[in-house]
């Protein structure tokens, strides 16, 4: 095995209404905003040491994805030859690596699809600064 999960690093949600989606995820559950991304439409939430981050549903998709755009997965370590070898012989595409902001910061991430076509984002270790 190339990695290890260490947990969900967070989950991507379409919403038809920011501002009711705001009201219940901080208002009702008692997340907290912790970033927004004004060019994405993004808010970035805080839910204990996840997040949780809300796109309007408007933000180009794929074609019957629903209204969860990607789950991201935390591994440890993330060494993209090793995954891009591990992953490939299980014949999964990758995307590209990038830098990319989750529940610890900044730090590299892929995306894979699992078999039934859902988003999953591979999400390593936060960049030291």
């Amino acid at each position: 095995m190339a990695f290890r999960i260490k947990g969900l690093d967070h989950v991507v949600l379409r919403v038809a209404d920011m501002s009711l989606a705001l009201d219940f995820y901080c208002g009702v559950l008692g997340c907290r905003e912790e970033r927004r991304v004004e060019r994405l439409g993004l808010v970035q939430l805080r839910a204990g040491a996840a997040m949780i981050d809300l796109v309007p549903a408007s933000t180009p998709a794929v074609p019957d994805q629903g209204n969860m755009d990607h789950v991201a997965i935390r591994i440890e370590p993330f060494e993209e030859a090793a995954l891009r070898a591990y992953l490939g012989q299980h014949g999964i595409a990758i995307g590209e690596v990038a830098q990319r902001y989750g529940a610890e910061g900044m730090g590299p991430s892929m995306y894979i699809k699992d078999p039934d076509g859902n988003m999953v984002e591979l999400k390593g270790p936060p960049t030291p600064a």
